[in-house]
């Protein structure tokens, strides 16, 4: 600042050309900061030599100018003052008196000895100017031992960081209003600080004119307790008073706490992927506890509760077993009976799928289904009428492992009323009772390869719906006396292709699903009549599909199986088939 008001502005920048642009930016800052203007002249401009190449520096000469406003203003005795002048006389020290004229008090001599302020100022530094050490703190010389020796080239053990200028006593004047940043050398340091980080010193640069020296303050520049053990520093080793050892702890603080943060991240991540595992595990056993008990009844079990006894007056139950089973089974590996029942099981089991009827269960060569239960359908001949069909088809695509031809197998149905629950607590059961179960069973033993033997029951409730029924005539039936039987050969109404749920050829099926094998599924469509089920009330949700992933029937509103008052009576009137 000159004593006539005026101001000496340095611009320094790599770019060459561009110090036009000061004038230009100064002077909006003074019109929109402070409401006047200032007028600017260049003093000299040249080409210096930094650390980072050359640099352009241009000196500008700043004074103060007032608005014609103003200086009328001013000969009427009312001129406006210098907004810093304000700003001045806002200050005030003691009783009145403006902070302008303060004096400070400087005593006679330095009231501190050397050690004492070698040991408060444990970091700092003072050098002439020829960048000789004069004079440093203790814990500076501790981790530099060089700087022991009086005289030792400053430039020799530190580097400048910030402001990237060179390591002159002419650079750092010039940018001695900017913080200092050094850092030590790694080859003059000790053997055992090669290998570990180097110690950097943030600080400010004063220059001291009486004895021709610089005097930097410095404290290390240090964000962790980490950073602090790198370097084989302590905590201790910081002065109290320097606001380093409050940022290394508060940061520390906050390290802990995304630390923290990151773990209960981490551990919410974990549970989310054992939740997600857990649900998966938990979807494999209801699939597989639904393939084995009616999905209400499950859900049922799940809870707790127990499963009464339901009557349902109508329903359609198949048998069916293979010819000469015990024949095979005397002259083939058992390994081969496994494969042989396993491939004719998994074709069967499809087609439940495709005609939604409830598989019950298998005894050897035994398959038993029954249609109409639990989900009460007025489709339900139907439904196991077609499946009996397919089953005739699928058994055909069988190999038996003596003949090597196709197996054949005997199919028998029935239609009639039961009585359906669950048996035994381990390995609880679905299971049917009544007079409807022994004859079905009947049917399929006093029937003949590859044929499909119905009751008269099972052949009225498929009149008038395409089926093609041959009569076999009347036949003595064990339990049952003299009976008049039918066999069904066909379905006149329905193709081969929807009878085994393939995909029709040159149509597109509206829904599909998916077999074990990955192979399409079409659940075949039957049309619902409500007149058998009024007046017979229903919680639909209470049963849900049949099959686990396959589209559930269309429904009646409201249906619930009638349970027995007295179910002993009617349980001792039926017999139990297994």
């Amino acid at each position: 600042m000159g004593g006539d008001g005026s101001m000496l502005l340095h611009y320094y920048s790599e770019r060459r050309g561009l110090g036009h642009i000061v004038p230009g930016i100064m002077g909006a800052v003074a019109r929109d900061f402070f409401n006047s203007t200032v007028r600017m002249e260049v003093v000299s401009q040249a080409q210096e030599e930094q650390r980072t190449g050359k640099k352009e520096h241009v000196v500008f000469r700043v004074d103060q100018t007032f608005n014609p406003a103003d200086r009328s203003q001013e000969k009427g005795g009312s001129s406006r003052r210098n907004q810093w002048d304000a700003v001045r006389r806002l200050v005030h020290l003691g009783k009145g008196k403006l902070l302008r004229g303060f004096e400070p008090v400087y005593p006679d001599q330095l009231c501190i000895d050397l050690k004492t302020f070698c040991n408060t100022f444990p970091f700092h530094l003072v050098f002439d100017e020829e960048l000789k050490v004069r004079q440093a703190g203790v814990n500076i010389q501790r981790i530099v031992p060089g700087l022991q020796v009086v005289g030792i080239q400053l430039d020799h053990y530190f580097t400048i960081l910030h402001p990237e200028v060179t390591f002159t006593i002419g650079s750092i004047r010039t940018f001695i209003n900017s913080h200092f940043v050094l850092q030590t050398r790694r080859d003059v340091m000790p053997a055992f600080w090669r290998d570990k980080p180097m110690l950097q010193l943030r600080g400010q640069m004063l220059w001291m004119e009486s004895l021709q020296c610089m005097f930097y303050q410095a404290s290390p520049l240090l964000r962790s307790l980490l950073e602090l053990e790198e370097r084989s520093m302590h905590l201790s080793d910081i002065a109290p008073h320097d606001a380093t050892r409050d940022l290394i702890l508060l940061n520390q603080q906050r390290l802990a706490e995304m630390e923290l943060s990151s773990q209960l991240e981490r551990k919410k991540e974990e549970l989310r992927l054992l939740s997600q595992h857990l649900e998966e595990e938990k979807q494999k056993t209801e699939t597989l506890l639904y393939t084995m008990l009616p999905k209400h009844v499950a859900n049922q079990l799940k809870e707790g509760k127990k499963v009464e006894a339901g009557e349902f007056k109508e329903s359609t139950i198949l048998f069916s077993d293979v010819v000469t089973f015990t024949n095979i089974c005397s002259a083939c590996e058992p390994i081969q009976i496994v494969f042989m029942l396993n491939s004719m099981y998994l074709k069967f089991d499809r087609l439940t799928t495709v005609h939604s009827i409830y598989k019950v269960e298998t005894i050897g060569d035994a398959y038993m289904v029954v249609g109409g239960v639990p989900v009460p359908v007025s489709s339900h001949a139907e439904r196991v009428a077609n499946f009996a069909l397919g089953m005739i088809i699928a058994a055909k695509e069988v190999t038996n492992p003596v003949t090597g031809g196709p197996i054949q197998i005997r199919v028998g149905m029935h239609s009639g009323p039961v009585l359906a629950g669950v048996v035994g607590e381990k390995m609880p059961r679905y299971c049917l009772f009544g007079d409807t179960v022994n004859t079905a069973s009947r049917m399929e033993s006093h029937g003949r390869p590859d044929k499909i033997h119905l009751s008269p029951t099972a052949r009225r409730a498929l009149e008038g719906k395409g089926f093609v029924v041959k009569e076999r005539g009347e036949l003595e039936v064990k339990g049952k006396g003299r009976m008049f039987t039918y066999f069904l050969e066909g379905n006149l109404a329905s193709t081969e292709d929807q009878i085994m749920g393939r995909p029709a050829r040159d149509a597109r099926s509206p829904q599909k699903l998916q077999d074990e094998d990955g192979d399409a599924v079409v659940p075949m469509h039957y049309e619902e009549s409500l007149a058998s089920l009024l007046g017979q009330p229903r919680d639909s949700e209470s049963y849900g599909s049949l099959h686990t992933g396959s589209p559930s029937e269309e429904k009646p509103a409201a249906w619930r199986p009638h349970v027995p008052r007295r179910p002993r009576r009617i349980r001792t009137a039926f017999c139990l088939l297994f």
